[in-house]
């Protein structure tokens, strides 16, 4: 895209997902396992990379699954890999790429509330800071304060690799 500025590359995307999974692990050393549940496709590949992090680093047995929604109404279905049966009495980390008002977030919680988990946290690699929805994430990659108007766009899969403000 014209006029984007490369706030990270794929060298520091790296080393912020690194960082955030031994946060990860310090907070959740004492469970057998943890259920690492990516936001859509990007948040998904961050899932992953994490959990190959957790598996170089600890004894943590990380199990990676997808939440799926539409966008425009996330009020709608939402699709969860897992069974609640799986995750039921276990620590979850929700992860996406940005967290922006907190929407999507808020929307992907909910497959989480008619079953009783150990504890549940938020992992983003950006956090823009215009919350509207009351949720917050533990784990924060970059906290980027950004005018309304401007955008994020998280690239993990070209050449490219990089966060981009535009």
């Amino acid at each position: 895209m014209k006029n984007e500025i490369k706030i990270l590359d794929h060298v520091q995307i790296s080393q912020k997902i690194l960082r955030l999974s031994w946060e990860i692990y310090e907070n959740n050393f004492d469970d057998e396992n943890i259920f690492l549940v990516g936001i859509g496709d990007k948040g998904h590949l961050i899932a992953n990379i994490v959990n190959d992090n957790l598996r170089k680093i600890s004894n943590l047995k990380p199990n990676v699954s997808k939440i799926s929604f539409n966008r425009e109404k996330p009020y709608d279905e939402i699709s969860l890999s897992i069974s609640c049966n799986e995750y039921k009495d276990k620590s979850v980390v929700l992860i996406d790429d940005v967290l922006y008002s907190g929407r999507t977030l808020m929307y992907c919680s909910k497959a989480f509330l008619n079953t009783p988990v150990k504890k549940m946290s938020v992992l983003v690699l950006v956090d823009r800071n215009h919350n509207t929805y009351p949720i917050k994430a533990n784990y924060v990659g970059l906290s980027l304060s950004t005018t309304l108007k401007e955008y994020i766009r998280v690239d993990l899969t070209s050449n490219d690799k990089g966060v981009y403000l535009s």
